[in-house]
């Protein structure tokens, strides 16, 4: 056992002892919990047919974005082309799988990608505190205020220069994102490892001489764990929101890459002639964000002991006969 293994508590909220002796871990307690709440598990699973769609989808279909169907120019859905074609003759099922492959990509690289940044910045603001607290959190202050609309318009559009040349601008919006995406979270964190620093087991550890970055990782970042979980899923959504507003605008992602800001904002101006061009790319972003929503309420039920919107674990076969048994 190490050091820092030693000085890990143990507490009762880690572990369930059910009637028959049976020690239930905490993540299998909140893992059923989150299965009992039928809207998150709804949300889960119209996350991840979204996500098969943007990996396999491709495959249904023979055509690709390049291809044009003369035959068929601003035609509704059909047996031909699923979801119609644009005005050009390109199929529009086509171009919504990776619109959708995109969104996704963006969504899960900004969320866990800035969590971790702030998991990490936020807890050693809080554990070294004083000069180092305030050094880094007037870095921190000074990013916030940085106008990060300005930021995107710059690397993505032809100011960019040869960085826009040389990587795709879904890419360079992604970074962006990531680069402000984990302040927010941040500050949270360092408000609530602040109290966590002055737990015993934080102390036992420093007095022990365990590293810096391993008391962070091990003990404080564990600890915070279902605020993290719950951030990522709300980083998802709002990058996922953030690309459709910025590419809407035409200051995000740019031909000849592909998302769902870009065929909403294509075809915002043309709803009445071609009314499937716009709403098919909403109901998709729609359907991206609110799984994603379901999911966050769901989590935050199930790491929440007192919550009771989950429902009631049922009981056994066993236990309820000793139950009858005890009342007899």
């Amino acid at each position: 056992m190490s050091t820092v293994d030693a000085v890990q508590p143990e507490t009762e909220a880690d572990v369930l002892t059910t009637d028959d002796g049976v020690v239930i871990a905490k993540g299998v307690i909140i893992f059923r919990r989150f299965l009992r709440n039928k809207t998150a598990v709804a949300g889960l699973i119209l996350f991840l047919a979204l996500t098969v769609f943007s990996l396999v989808g491709q495959f249904l279909t023979p055509w690709t974005k390049n291809d044009i169907d003369p035959a068929f120019i601003g035609e509704g859905p059909s047996a031909e082309h699923f979801f119609g074609t644009t005005q050009a003759g390109v199929d529009l099922y086509v171009l919504m799988v990776e619109g959708v492959r995109t969104s996704i990509l963006i969504g899960l690289i900004v969320g866990v990608g800035s969590m971790l940044v702030a998991a990490v910045y936020g807890c050693v603001m809080a554990f070294y505190g004083g000069k180092v607290d305030k050094v880094m959190l007037f870095i921190l202050e000074a990013l916030i205020m940085m106008p990060s609309l300005l930021v995107v318009a710059v690397v993505t559009s032809g100011n960019g220069g040869d960085l826009k040349d040389a990587l795709p601008s879904w890419f360079l919006l992604t970074v962006v994102l990531l680069v402000f995406g984990w302040m927010g979270a941040a500050r949270l964190i360092r408000s609530i490892s602040m109290s966590l620093i002055e737990r015993d087991y934080v102390k036992a550890a420093r007095y022990m001489g365990v590293s810096t970055w391993r008391i962070v990782w091990k003990h404080l970042i564990p600890n915070i764990g279902s605020l993290l979980v719950l951030e990522i899923t709300r980083g998802v959504t709002l990058a996922i929101l953030s690309e459709v507003a910025y590419s809407f605008i035409g200051i995000g992602i740019k031909p000849p890459d592909m998302s769902l800001g870009i065929l909403i904002g294509q075809a915002s101006q043309q709803v009445s002639s071609f009314p499937w061009m716009f709403w098919f790319p909403l109901l998709a972003m729609f359907a991206l964000t609110g799984s994603m929503a379901m999911m966050n309420d769901g989590l935050r039920d199930a790491f929440d002991p007192s919550s009771s919107s989950v429902g009631k674990a049922k009981k056994s076969r066993k236990a309820r006969k000793n139950t009858v048994e005890a009342a007899a």
